[in-house]
């Protein structure tokens, strides 16, 4: 990649940028805010849910609540802003608001990656070690793998930060997406961005390999568990649970690798507006549906929810 590749050679400080992904339309705007309207609705009806019914309260529910509080953050570090650029001309965003929004993409990106190799390890003691699961998965131990998923997501997102944010930009401010993300700020450097692009696909990678080698470790032991099984309704019903969780897990690392852990994905802009609509905004929709549709307990504590509010 030409360390100038927008032809100016000349930087100055920036006070803001300017987002350029999409032209205004209104059918764009009403699709966004229909899809962004359904994350809110159904991940914050799985925290409430997971919260207030009794028979929900274990490890597996424990991740699924924050997966949802991470999904629901990931929409919302970028589409009340992208949303209100539908309807403005100037469609800017100030340096730091852009840095800001870089740091908690990245974050929650990262952690939800994290998140997702938690709860297979989770499904992994459950069916492969049922009687040390209730210690090994005990309350404080969850609550340490999700701070350190947390704490997993922060060190990524600083040092992408870090690097992304102190190359020196180029007088073009104008950058080709409808959020601040690494891709695109890359092109607007005026410096060579090769040790950038190194650490991104090093970073990115490592985290993607894995936590993907976590997952399919875990659903290895799983599945010849379940299939040892001899209850076939038994069997029906773990690969049903775990079904959903592959599902989640297949959507989110095949679209974040097309865009992150391989060099070609720097080249191809267009694309990644699409894939980045995918998994910012429709994985964050999908997931609730996924893990209610195909998971009996959830629907049985919605209908106990239902109940309650008419009762009253």
């Amino acid at each position: 990649m030409s360390p100038y590749g927008n032809g100016n050679l000349s930087a100055m400080p920036l006070q803001e940028f300017v987002l350029d992904g999409f032209q205004t339309q209104a059918l764009l705007f009403a699709l966004f805010l229909a899809l962004y309207m359904v994350v809110i609705l159904g991940n914050l009806t799985m925290i409430v849910v997971i919260t207030l019914d009794a028979h929900l309260h274990s490890p597996m529910y424990f991740f699924l609540k924050n997966l949802s509080f991470v999904d629901l953050c990931y929409s919302s570090v970028i589409y009340p802003k992208a949303l209100a650029n539908f309807l403005s001309s100037s469609k800017v965003i100030t340096f730091a608001g852009c840095a800001t929004q870089f740091f908690f993409f990245s974050m929650v990106g990262t952690t939800e990656a994290f998140l997702l190799a938690v709860m297979a390890y989770d499904r992994f003691m459950a069916i492969c070690s049922p009687l040390r699961y209730p210690i090994s998965m005990r309350p404080s131990v969850c609550a340490r793998l999700v701070l350190g998923t947390y704490c997993g997501g922060c060190l990524n997102s600083i040092l992408q930060t870090s690097f992304t944010f102190s190359l020196p930009f180029c007088s073009s401010n104008h950058i080709d997406h409808f959020f601040c993300d690494v891709l695109p700020l890359l092109k607007l450097a005026c410096d060579d961005t090769t040790i950038n692009e190194l650490v991104m696909f090093g970073l990115c990678g490592l985290i993607i390999v894995g936590t993907i080698l976590v997952v399919l470790t875990s659903y290895g032991y799983i599945t010849v568990t379940i299939l040892r099984m001899h209850s076939g309704g038994g069997r029906h019903k773990l690969f049903s649970t775990c079904g959903s969780h592959m599902t989640a897990v297949s959507i989110y690392y095949g679209t974040v690798f097309v865009m992150y852990a391989q060099p070609g994905a720097v080249e191809s802009m267009e694309q990644g507006k699409v894939v980045s609509v995918f998994y910012t905004l429709v994985i964050p929709m999908l997931n609730p549906l996924i893990y209610s549709l195909r998971n009996e307990e959830v629907k049985d504590a919605l209908r106990r929810l239902g109940q309650k509010h008419t009762a009253t």
